[in-house]
């Protein structure tokens, strides 16, 4: 069985189908990446597998269970996990306090004892506090974990962003346009990240990004979108020489 399938997933805004009739399936350790013009619905697809918009109609099944209504602490809790378009740290904490926010899904103490900070408290902040600097040491952010999240370099707040993803312990990471804003030394790290964390961590990844460099480059299989439907799927070299792929892109006299 596929880890996600989405199915025939419709979703429409005051009659606009942002997107109509998408199907898809995501296989243990698969890296895929998702790709179209801006309004395609790239990023609606993944609002609606994290559980921020509920479809018109259509299902997405996870581990053969059905998340459409599910909140997204929840499916946090099964094992989604997202980065944003627009980075979304905590600015105003510390590089650290970011990752360990994110292990809250997985904590092992309950209300009583952290308000009393009783000793089962205090061993799993500890165990924490390690996890999330095993981390950021991971991500060469260890020498910075003092520092406000606000304050770092734009590449280090994105490779922040998808450590603290991890802190979660999915087992689906979702990336919407990772590379945005990076140079090209950043983009060749962070195509080299990508790959590490999927075996590191036996990640399936989804990945939305609109430098073909990356989705080429480190995709073993893409879907292409536009105007909330699916044009085409296939390996990279397939995508490539598509003819309804190029003319999206480029313009019908083009294809």
């Amino acid at each position: 069985m596929p880890l996600l399938k989405v199915d025939n997933l419709t979703i429409s805004f005051g009659g606009l189908k942002a997107v109509n009739g998408v199907s898809f399936v995501i296989n243990e350790g698969d890296l895929i990446g998702l790709i179209g013009p801006n309004g395609a619905g790239k990023t609606t697809i993944f609002n609606l597998i994290t559980g921020h918009y509920e479809p018109t109609a259509g299902d997405i099944l996870f581990d053969s269970r059905s998340i459409v209504g599910t909140a997204p602490h929840d499916i946090t809790k099964l094992g989604i996990a997202r980065t944003f378009q627009n980075i979304r740290l905590f600015g105003n904490l510390s590089v650290l306090d970011n990752v360990r926010i994110a292990f809250n899904c997985r904590v092992k103490y309950g209300l009583a004892e952290a308000l009393l900070r009783l000793s089962g408290f205090a061993a799993e902040e500890r165990k924490l506090t390690l996890q999330a600097q095993e981390l950021l040491e991971l991500f060469n952010l260890a020498d910075k974990q003092d520092e406000l999240a606000g304050s770092l370099p734009y590449g280090e707040q994105r490779r922040l962003e998808i450590a603290r993803a991890l802190a979660t312990r999915p087992r689906l990471l979702l990336l919407d346009e990772p590379a945005a804003g990076m140079n090209p030394a950043e983009v060749h790290t962070l195509m080299e990240m990508i790959q590490f964390i999927r075996k590191r961590f036996s990640l399936s990844i989804l990945l939305i990004e609109h430098q073909m460099k990356v989705v080429m480059g480190i995709c073993e299989r893409i879907v292409a979108m536009d105007f909330g439907e699916i044009l085409a799927e296939g390996t990279p070299t397939e995508i490539q020489k598509n003819p309804k792929v190029i003319e999206a892109y480029l313009g019908k006299g083009v294809a």
